[in-house]
């Protein structure tokens, strides 16, 4: 029986440009920017895989 290593998931999210009206940028800090770029944290199984924008999965 031969084991794979723990596989390890590669995320590349796309280029986002998230343009807001003016009023609403005193509204919703950085934090709102940051928040959309971010990519979840994975720890068992592919369910990263099903991302769009490109996601790379290495392992066995």
């Amino acid at each position: 029986v031969r084991q794979c290593p723990d596989s390890r998931v590669v995320i590349y999210p796309p280029p986002v440009v998230v343009t807001f009206p003016g009023p609403i940028l005193s509204t919703f800090p950085q934090q709102s920017v940051v928040g959309s770029a971010g990519a979840p944290e994975v720890g068992a199984g592919f369910n990263a895989a099903r991302t769009p924008g490109g996601s790379h999965v290495y392992g066995g």
